[in-house]
């Protein structure tokens, strides 16, 4: 869980001005950010915003418990995005089998050689957020949710349950797809990316050049990386944790691939949306205001 939420929910039960002003501006910034991950456009994320808070309002004071508070917020805020969403125009026809999100022997070879030129990126850390959050909105909406409050709201796998009603195995085998599914379109986005700046001089980078021609074959490791969110989140028996392992570490293949699911992940993790200041503040000011006079001070 968000430690934003845990500090609201302290902050509300202190019911002075000050304390109840910082909390709500806490709760903006998560309600906007889990909105804009989920819409991807900033006008659905306002609205949204203000929406949700404004219906919050006479529950807050009676939520004490910060678990209480995220499932709530979380709930009403998904519902509401879940309303006005947007296809992606980029979005597939299908949601992709589990077999053509596995890497094939090219995109093997490309990693291995991405492995082998060194770490060098070409992309600006603006370029990379705009392409971050371009690859969530790739995710079909029943597997994004579930990887935007697992991996980028940091709750656990029992509170996405509850806030999606569905069962933990189902949010896991969820969770793993959407993370193989974000891991592809990062991809494909980043060659998209490259290509369209090398063919305007920008890059010459001789190991885009080289990349498909080291091959590895894949299928003898689909096992492995079908178990890979299991293995990343230490949810795997002891003994085939060990046995894992110690096929990841004699494979090439399978090291490269953990290597970019991780990255994948933890730029997820790193995206934080932020909205115009000037409209939390009018927005933060009315909606502190108004609780104020709910709880009668």
């Amino acid at each position: 869980m968000r430690p934003e939420l845990v500090q609201a929910a302290e902050l509300l039960q202190k019911n002075d001005p000050a304390s109840i002003e910082q909390a709500i501006t806490l709760l903006q910034n998560t309600v906007y950010s889990f909105s804009m991950k989920v819409c991807g456009h900033p006008e659905d994320a306002e609205d949204t915003m203000q929406e949700v808070l404004y219906r919050s309002l006479g529950h807050l004071q009676k939520i004490t418990e910060p678990k209480a508070l995220a499932v709530w917020l979380y709930t009403v805020t998904r519902n509401r995005c879940w309303r006005m969403r947007r296809k992606s125009v980029y979005a597939p026809a299908h949601t992709l089998s589990l077999d053509e999100l596995m890497p094939d022997e090219r995109e093997l070879g490309e990693l291995l050689a991405d492995t082998a030129a060194g770490p060098e990126n070409t992309l600006l850390s603006a370029e990379q957020n705009r392409i971050v959050q371009k690859a969530i909105q790739e995710i079909p909406p029943s597997l994004r949710i579930v990887l935007v409050l697992h991996d980028m709201e940091e709750l656990t796998t029992e509170e996405v349950a509850q806030v999606l009603d569905l069962q933990a195995g189902t949010v896991r085998v969820r969770l793993h797809r959407a993370r193989l599914t974000l891991r592809k379109e990062l991809s494909r986005l980043k060659a998209e990316e490259e290509r369209r700046i090398a063919s305007h001089g920008a890059v010459h980078n001789d190991a885009i050049a080289e990349r498909g021609r080291t091959r590895k074959p894949a299928f003898e490791c689909k096992q492995i990386f079908a178990n890979l969110s299991e293995y990343l989140d230490g949810r795997i028996e002891p003994r085939t944790c060990d046995e894992l392992r110690e096929h990841i570490d004699a494979c090439p293949s399978c090291v490269v691939f953990l290597r970019d699911l991780r990255s994948a992940i933890d730029r997820c993790r790193s995206l934080q949306p932020t909205c115009d200041p000037a409209v939390l503040e009018r927005l933060r000011t009315a909606l502190t205001r108004e609780y104020l006079r709910l709880i009668g001070i």
